[in-house]
């Protein structure tokens, strides 16, 4: 998956950036108060892309 489309699907769910890092961006759901780190790669793995999509929607 590539990094945009996975920041458009948790931002439109309500996340909001935390900081941003060298290697990763802190995404956090205000609506949970879960934190979620989110790598810097141009792709992301499916795997790990459906388990930040899980953890912060």
């Amino acid at each position: 998956m590539k990094r945009r489309d996975l920041l458009r699907r948790i931002t439109s769910a309500g996340c909001v950036p935390v900081r941003h890092g060298s290697r990763h961006d802190l995404y956090r759901n205000p609506k949970t108060g879960k934190k979620q780190r989110i790598p810097r790669h141009d792709e992301i793995d499916e795997n790990p892309a459906k388990h930040i999509i899980q953890e912060l929607a």
